[in-house]
């Protein structure tokens, strides 16, 4: 499988490297820690802070969401793993305005530990008030009644749209903790596999598909899902995709959602909106509304073919946080 790369060994170095260039704007990464990058302008004044991570892979996911109403900083993992205690304290240091910094971070054994090791250190050597949201909208990977086990994918991406948008308005921490729960509450994902990435270090297949499978619930590192089977048109596989989430998270006629169609690295945008097309019309046969839509590569894994279908459930105060305007390099407010 190939890949434009130097030494396998750096890629992730590289490519901070290249990020930080490309776009000096937006962002910068911080001297003492090469994997801790914060925004580039200054913030408002006693600003709560948002601090997103995880394992590089996904981009742009998820350096790609620093910027003015999204995330303050971003710790940087190794490919499909999480980033160590060191990076996340140092770009917390930076970011707290002294009103305390959220962390939103996917549902992993690696993400939790490392996570919750910067916090304790943040709060005993600075004294830095931390909460966290973890992220868990994959409905495949652990039934509704074990909820707390699910996997964070691209539900990440409006989980952080709206406790950003709720920081730049001068939400207390609380009151950002609160509508970034909320949201984690409110959101619902499911994916689809076609084909496997491979790691820049092994250049092998991270999982094996038949030419003609697919894979319904597969994990954005390549984690099983819940079926394997022949490939379907794309019109059945997003009646399997939304009617799965829709039973795990019922939706009532005339309420509304925010959409997201998300690529998976190597689908086209041109398939991306014939799968959208066929949610709207799912959704728009209920009576559900579609209060904004989003389509194309927000958390994505290497080149992996597929894609994943989010959800959210929209109330008046999740809405405007949604529309509240956001400017970063990898973000469109479409």
């Amino acid at each position: 499988m190939k890949k434009l790369i130097n030494n396998p060994n750096v890629v992730v170095e590289e490519m901070i490297e290249g990020y930080v260039k490309a776009f000096p704007q937006y962002i910068k990464q911080l001297e003492e820690n090469k994997r801790s990058l914060v925004i580039a302008k200054e913030t408002k004044p006693n600003k709560v802070g948002i601090l997103i991570g995880g394992g590089s892979g996904h981009e742009p996911a998820f350096m790609g969401y620093v910027g003015t109403g999204m995330a303050d900083g971003v710790a940087v993992g190794n490919i499909f793993a999480s980033p160590p205690p060191d990076p996340i304290i140092e770009a917390t240091r930076v970011i707290d305005k002294g009103e305390g910094v959220l962390y939103i971070y996917g549902n992993y054994a690696g993400d939790l530990m490392n996570f919750g090791m910067a916090a304790e250190i943040a709060d005993l050597e600075h004294g830095t008030r931390i909460e966290s949201v973890i992220v868990n909208d994959d409905v495949a990977s652990a039934p509704k009644e074990e909820k707390q086990k699910r996997r964070g994918i691209a539900g990440e991406f409006f989980i952080t749209k709206v406790a950003g948008a709720a920081a730049d308005k001068g939400y207390t921490l609380d009151e950002v903790v609160r509508v970034a729960a909320k949201a984690n509450n409110q959101t619902r994902s499911m994916g689809v596999g076609l084909s496997p990435c491979s790691l820049p270090q092994t250049g092998e297949p991270s999982f094996e598909l038949g030419e003609n499978e697919m894979e319904i619930g597969l994990g954005h590192h390549g984690e099983p899902g819940v079926e394997k089977g022949e490939i379907q048109e794309a019109d059945k596989v997003v009646d399997r995709l939304v009617n799965d989430i829709l039973e795990d998270m019922p939706l009532e006629k005339g309420e509304k959602v925010a959409v997201l169609v998300n690529g998976l690295g190597s689908t086209t945008k041109m398939e991306l909106l014939i799968m959208f097309r066929r949610v709207e019309q799912l959704l728009s046969e209920r009576e559900i509304t579609i209060h904004r839509s989003y389509v194309g590569d927000y958390s994505t894994s290497l080149e992996m073919g597929g894609a994943s279908i989010t959800l959210i459930k929209l109330d008046e105060e999740l809405a405007e946080l949604i529309d509240q305007p956001a400017d970063c390099p990898m973000y469109a407010q479409l």
